[in-house]
């Protein structure tokens, strides 16, 4: 746990704001996940905001589907999504309800139940590997097992399965912002990627990488 944490719950008026304004918000924040196995806790590190409907780099960009309608409020839960036939990734509802919005966490340092998370991260040289990118962080947190999680409601009573505590927000001037990692297209080089400047948990960036086609 990291020393003068602050452990009073956030509010959903938190999450009901603009996505810019929440995603570099949470660095430093203490995301909890409760389990039957244990829980682990993982201060924010790195996050991606992305915009919805105003947004080509985003799920909700054409409009309301099956797959993204959590993203439309209200604000305060969980949208997981499965990439790549592979991994799952998790994200936070935000802004108003009936626009979506959401951060995807993109990394993180576990300061409570490291050695459960390293049960379901076997491949990890190390702690501080444990939580670096989405799919790991996920996995660390048991949420790619099944979509259960995606709509969670983080204030679901006393102990939700995801909460999202005060933390220790770095400060100002350590926050750095760049092109989100894999986007393409015209949202490409919208600097919506936060994270805390420095730190060994953080994901390296990585520039969209377009697929190429077999000749036929």
């Amino acid at each position: 746990m990291t020393k003068g944490s602050d452990r009073t719950p956030l509010t959903r008026d938190f999450f009901d704001r603009s996505v810019l304004d929440v995603a570099p918000d949470l660095l430093g924040r203490t995301l909890v996940r409760h389990s039957d196995e244990g829980t682990i806790e993982v201060r924010l590190t790195e996050v991606e905001a992305y915009a919805g409907e105003a947004d080509p780099g985003s799920h909700a960009f054409r409009g309301r589907t099956a797959r993204n309608s959590v993203m439309f409020g209200p604000p305060g839960h969980t949208y997981v999504y499965f990439t790549y036939g592979m991994w799952h990734c998790l994200n936070l509802v935000c802004g108003p309800e009936g626009h979506a919005s959401g951060v995807l966490l993109r990394a993180g340092e576990i300061d409570v139940g490291a050695g459960l998370a390293r049960v379901r991260r076997i491949s990890a040289r190390n702690d501080k590997e444990l939580a670096k990118g989405p799919a790991r962080l996920a996995t660390a947190l048991d949420v790619d097992v099944d979509r259960t999680l995606n709509g969670s409601d983080l204030f679901a009573g006393p102990t939700p399965a995801l909460s999202v505590l005060h933390g220790t927000p770095p400060p100002r001037d350590q926050v750095r912002s760049g092109p989100r990692t894999g986007v393409g297209g015209d949202g490409a080089h919208q600097p919506w990627r936060f994270w805390i400047e420095s730190d060994p948990t953080v994901s390296p960036y990585r520039a969209h990488a377009a697929r190429s086609r077999r000749a036929k």
